[in-house]
């Protein structure tokens, strides 16, 4: 009769919180999540700029409110700055200590 093995576990390492082990240094600086949070309040500006145009009646069609400078022009300009902001603050060399 063959017998069925049991997968075997995988062994945990546990290690003693108490030493002084070198961790890894983060990726980004506090800057960069400075820079990012910003880019991101900026999006969300150029989004609620975006926003809008709304009407209570289908027949109706409010074209100056649809197609205004503000959501035609400005906001995906001001949605473009953010996302170029992000790149910034992605790319941007943290300081070296």
């Amino acid at each position: 009769m063959a017998t069925k093995q049991q997968p075997q576990k995988e062994k945990q390492i546990i290690t003693n919180p108490k030493q002084n082990v070198a961790l890894p240094p983060f990726i980004f600086d506090s800057t960069n999540y400075f820079i990012m949070i910003a880019g991101v309040v900026i999006i969300l500006l150029g989004f609620m700029l975006m926003s809008g145009g709304a009407t209570t009646d289908p027949n109706v069609f409010p074209k100056e409110e649809l197609y205004s400078f503000r959501r035609i022009t400005l906001a995906p300009i001001v949605i473009m700055i953010g996302f170029a902001i992000e790149i910034f603050a992605i790319l941007k060399r943290p300081k070296t200590q």
